[in-house]
């Protein structure tokens, strides 16, 4: 059966595309949910003014993400570290770092925040952030031991 896909469908396409599935899946999940249209003539040629519709709302999406990532290049956020003669006694988190972007006005979930491991010291760290469209963003975070 094919179909035409209205969202992002894991393990199966993207939205606006026409995939062949099996029909049992097609009939009772896919087109019940309204996840998909039938790839009839007239849905195909409606395709084309959605493909067109999906593409202007692509660019906008990225133009208003690249702008942020732009701002977001230009902060850098600060907070300290307990150290002791071990080493440090915490880490600093995407969490952590989440909340502290939240406190300079930018709303980013923790989740985008990409640290291969925590931060266990102090020192300058340039965090990377993924917001989505394959637009990343650089933040500093800045370091410093906390006074025992």
């Amino acid at each position: 059966m094919k179909l035409i896909l209205l969202g992002d469908i894991e393990r199966l396409g993207t939205k606006g595309q026409v995939v062949n599935v099996k029909d049992g899946y097609g009939r009772n999940y896919l087109l019940p949910r309204k996840m998909a249209l039938r790839a009839t003539p007239a849905n195909l040629k409606q395709l084309e003014t959605i493909r067109t519709q999906l593409a202007s709302k692509e660019e906008k999406v990225k133009k208003r993400l690249t702008g942020l990532a732009e701002k977001l290049g230009l902060v850098s956020v600060k907070t300290t570290i307990k150290m002791g003669d071990e080493g440090a006694f915490g880490a600093i988190t995407n969490t952590h770092i989440a909340e502290l972007l939240t406190q300079q006005g930018f709303e980013i979930d923790r989740h985008s925040i990409v640290l291969a491991e925590p931060v266990r010291g102090p020192g300058v760290y340039e965090i990377p952030i993924k917001l989505g469209h394959e637009v990343t963003a650089t933040v500093k975070l800045w370091v410093a031991e906390q006074p025992a």
